[in-house]
């Protein structure tokens, strides 16, 4: 039987929002797979080495990770690929996002460094209850290599700032306030191509799960792309395969369905 390489998105795919902890059934999911002698991809927007992520990896235990939506490749320890954005469209997009109240930035380490702190304070209150975040001066974003930023504000606010900056494109979250700002030419796809020639293995020995639009092309690029329950409707319409949401066993369900485990 032909390895696989399975990918899963970590928020509202494999990390419940709603208990913030990983499903027990997701759990025993990917040690069957394991058993299989599948490989374990967490295919995410974020920074896995920040201070609100690195706790998930001990939980997932993931082969590989592709992070920041194709920015970053890691397989077995090691640093595969790594792209940072260019200074002159991070200070444009600060400007803009100072100008039109919307929060921009990013978590690095244990630093919340964003324009506009406030609305990403009010976004996480009405989704929270709180926001403990520590915010930073956001101009240290200037001074750092920035592989992506995270957008905080409504999807009408994201397709205005798409048609200021051409060159990248908004994926809003499955939860209604942000999105991924992602550059036009990565993905989470991009990112699992450098993974199949690291590991040898044929793009038809491939399975993805997400529920946000940030997973649309990796959900396309392999051989069967599957949306949570709970996901964005757009993705749903894109994927083979639709399984039950989260916190009702999506994915042991879909991977049992389709013989994985």
């Amino acid at each position: 039987m032909n390895r696989k390489i399975i990918c899963f998105d970590l928020d509202n795919t494999l990390l419940d929002h709603r208990t913030m902890k990983v499903p027990e059934s997701s759990l025993r999911a990917l040690d069957a797979l394991r058993e299989k002698g599948s490989i374990i991809v967490l295919a995410t927007g974020r920074d896995m080495d920040n201070y609100y992520s690195r706790q998930y990896l001990d939980i997932v235990r993931p082969d590989a990770r592709i992070e920041q939506n194709g920015s970053k490749v890691l397989a077995d320890g090691k640093l595969l690929y790594e792209h940072f954005i260019d200074k002159g469209l991070l200070r444009r997009m600060m400007d803009y996002a100072a100008e039109n109240g919307v929060g921009l930035g990013i978590t690095i380490g244990d630093e919340d460094i964003y324009v506009n702190p406030k609305a990403v304070e009010e976004a996480e209150i009405r989704r929270w209850g709180e926001c403990g975040r520590q915010f930073r001066d956001p101009e240290r974003l200037m001074a750092l290599d920035i592989r992506t930023v995270a957008f905080i504000g409504t999807d009408a606010q994201a397709r205005a700032m798409e048609q200021v900056f051409p060159e990248v494109s908004l994926r809003m979250f499955s939860i209604d306030y942000g999105a991924d700002v992602i550059e036009k030419g990565f993905s989470k796809a991009e990112g699992l191509k450098r993974l199949l020639q690291h590991y040898n293995v044929d793009p038809a020995d491939t399975v993805a799960f997400g529920d946000s639009l940030n997973d649309l092309e990796l959900l396309k690029e392999c051989a069967l792309g599957i949306a949570m329950g709970n996901g964005r409707e757009e993705l749903k319409k894109a994927a083979d395969y639709v399984t039950d949401p989260i916190g009702e066993d999506g994915v042991w369900n879909a991977c049992v369905r389709f013989g994985l485990i």
